[in-house]
């Protein structure tokens, strides 16, 4: 069933730029201002960002799906509101630190969201939509998906794209794509681990479901675990991580779920997971 409360309420002339609806534990939001080419604007990142804000909270949601409609999945910031402020006092530097720091907040939020992120991508995502990607935890592309980060070919650099980037493909590959600014087709971009899979034209987000589905049931003890300490021991030395990883470990294996898991594996039936 839809849920209306995953979205800011939209105005009486203007439609949500965020659409969530959520179906048996799978909540599919959808970037819905494709005559905008669903860009980063301020009302964007606010919807996306308070619609990830409730779903944090929210118990009956394992796994989220992130898709778009129309041909571009996000084309970034929107670049009429960046060059509206050029004329402040400033000449915009206020505003553009603002802006950047919303964004960057919510790439954070979908890093640190305690459920699966899976991004279902058809057809352009470029420069900070390319960041979204990669900021997801999951990707799915259709076969005429195209990756870019652009800017160097506008005198703007993709750095806060660079982020993401350089912590989902190798560095070699992700300078190529931030010094070059050319196109990444869908299959390159699975070679270059930016994405987990390519898939038929127009079934991303089918197959993006799917996944989500299999994740979803799961016991969301390890799920969840697990995914706060991949990105947390990623950022530490070799032994700290064999230390952090080797806690939550013996932390995890304390939990119900793995004394039932287990037991249902020398048992040889299926387990019955309590999320606890």
């Amino acid at each position: 069933m839809s849920s209306p409360e995953s979205s800011p309420a939209p105005s009486e002339h203007q439609p949500p730029c965020v659409t969530c609806d959520i179906q048996e534990g799978i909540a599919t939001l959808t970037l819905a201002r494709p005559e905008r080419r669903n860009s980063l604007s301020e009302a964007m990142m606010a919807s996306l960002s308070e619609t990830l804000a409730r779903i944090a909270e929210d118990s009956n949601v394992r796994a989220v799906v992130l898709t778009a409609e129309g041909p571009v999945f996000s084309s970034g910031h929107d670049l009429k509101e960046i060059q509206s402020h050029r004329s402040d006092e400033d000449r915009g530097r206020t505003y553009f630190e603002e802006v950047l720091k919303r964004c960057s907040a919510l790439m954070t939020a979908i890093v640190r969201l305690p459920q699966p992120v899976i991004t279902a991508v058809e057809g352009m995502a470029t420069a900070a939509g390319c960041q979204l990607v990669a900021s997801a935890d999951l990707a799915v592309a259709g076969a005429d998906a195209r990756f870019c980060t652009p800017g160097v070919n506008i005198g703007l650099f993709c750095h806060t794209p660079m982020v993401a980037l350089t912590r989902n493909v190798a560095r070699k590959h992700a300078m190529e794509m931030l010094l070059l600014g050319e196109w990444v087709l869908a299959e390159d971009a699975a070679r270059m681990g930016l994405v987990n899979r390519v898939v038929e034209k127009g079934s991303a987000l089918a197959v993006a479901q799917q996944l989500a589905r299999h994740i979803a049931a799961r016991s969301q003890v390890p799920v969840k675990l697990g995914k706060a300490t991949f990105y947390t021991q990623a950022e530490m030395g070799l032994d700290d991580a064999y230390r952090y990883a080797s806690q939550v470990m013996t932390d995890n294996m304390l939990a119900r779920d793995a004394d039932e898991g287990i037991s249902a594996v020398l048992s040889k039936r299926a387990p019955q997971w309590e999320d606890r």
